[in-house]
């Protein structure tokens, strides 16, 4: 089983790629769980959220406290909260930032965890045109994790979307998809 805790600020859609990442499970046929944990909190407001992924079914029903991957969409909250509580040694964080992962892993002594560093900010405002991070942020967790192909991802955005938005929202956020996939530094 493969559990992810997101941390991330009301608004960046980060419950949304969590489901996505769950409704891709589904279709390969494997196990899921997907939720958020927050409450009355307001655009902007730091928020968790929680998959568990799984070959076999998943009998547990907290949140994650042991992550083997943290994703960190907004990089702001790295100063605010423990974003590596209960990670083991050798666990993956993937971290928002334009920065390398080399100088994210001396800044917050990151020396125990694999590092990755993607620009999803700057990825999502050149090809959404607005900063919505979810996606690239999801597109470098399903390269690092290596759960599905580049392409499967791109059809399984294309359906997840396409009765929602627009054709050229779909695009746009496939592109960002692709382009945070390809670019996600790790180390």
């Amino acid at each position: 089983m493969t559990e992810i805790r997101w941390h991330a600020r009301g608004g960046q859609g980060a419950v949304t790629a969590a489901k996505m990442l769950a409704e891709m499970a589904l279709c390969k046929g494997l196990f899921f769980q997907a939720f958020p944990e927050y409450g009355p909190e307001r655009m902007g407001a730091p928020i968790q959220c929680f998959n568990r992924v799984s070959d076999e079914p998943i009998r547990t029903y907290y949140s994650v406290t042991q992550p083997d991957i943290v994703m960190v969409v907004d990089p702001s909250l790295c100063d605010v909260i423990d974003f590596t509580s209960g990670m083991a040694a050798g666990a993956q964080v993937v971290i928002n930032t334009g920065e390398c992962p080399d100088t994210m892993k001396e800044k917050y002594k990151l020396y125990d965890y694999k590092v990755a560093t993607v620009d999803a900010i700057r990825i999502s405002t050149e090809t959404m045109g607005r900063s919505m991070p979810n996606i690239p942020m999801l597109g470098a967790l399903l390269k690092i994790n290596g759960l599905f192909s580049l392409e499967e991802a791109k059809n399984f955005t294309e359906d997840y979307f396409g009765s929602k938005f627009p054709q050229k929202v779909i695009e746009a956020n496939i592109k960002a998809l692709v382009r945070a996939f390809e670019e996600v530094q790790v180390k």
